[in-house]
C-alpha cells in the first residue's frame, strides 16, 4: 500500500485541478476524502497520504487538502489525549504531574509547528517528496520480505 498510495498521489497530482480552497468545499469533497481515508485501514496506506490524495482528486488545492487532514486529526487526538490524561491522573504519583504537563505543552507546540510547516510546504510544493519516500520505503520492504522468504527456503 505504500507504493499504491504513491501512485495514487502521482495520479492525483496529474488529474486534480487544484482550484478549490476551503471556502468552496462541498459534499463531493467530503465523500471523496472519506472514501480515500478508508484506504488507511490497510497497512502501509497512511491516513495523511490518503486524505491529501482524496482532496487532490476532488480538485482541491494541496494546502486545502492538508487543512482537511489537520482538521480530521484534531478532534480524535484531543479526545484521546484527554481520556489518557484522566487515566494518568489516577495512576501516576504526584511528582509525575510536572513532567507530564511539560511534555504535553512541548508536544502541543511541536505539533502545531509541524502542522504549520506541512501546510506551508504544501502551499508551495507538490507531493513529490512524499511519493519518493513511499516508493523507496515500499520497495525496501518488498526487497527485505523477499530476502527473508528466500532465506527460509
Amino acid at each position: 500500500m505504500l507504493i499504491a498510495i504513491a501512485f495514487g498521489l502521482i495520479i492525483a497530482e496529474m488529474v486534480g485541478k487544484q482550484r478549490k480552497d476551503i471556502r468552496h468545499l462541498g459534499m463531493t469533497d467530503a465523500i471523496m476524502q472519506g472514501f480515500c481515508q478508508v484506504l488507511a485501514l490497510m497497512p502501509g496506506a497512511s491516513r495523511s497520504g490518503s486524505t491529501i490524495m482524496g482532496g487532490l482528486l476532488a480538485g482541491e488545492k494541496r494546502e486545502t487538502a492538508g487543512a482537511i487532514l489537520v482538521s480530521a486529526f484534531d478532534a480524535p487526538i484531543t479526545a484521546s489525549g484527554l481520556l489518557e490524561l484522566r487515566k494518568a491522573l489516577k495512576i501516576l504519583p504526584p511528582e509525575s504531574f510536572t513532567p507530564l504537563i511539560v511534555a504535553t505543552v512541548i508536544s502541543g507546540i511541536v505539533g502545531y509547528i509541524s502542522i504549520w510547516a506541512l501546510l506551508a510546504y504544501l502551499r508551495r510544493n507538490s507531493t513529490a517528496i512524499f511519493v519518493i519516500y513511499r516508493l523507496i520505503l515500499g520497495t525496501a520492504i518488498l526487497v527485505l520480505c523477499g530476502k527473508a522468504l528466500s532465506a527460509r527456503s
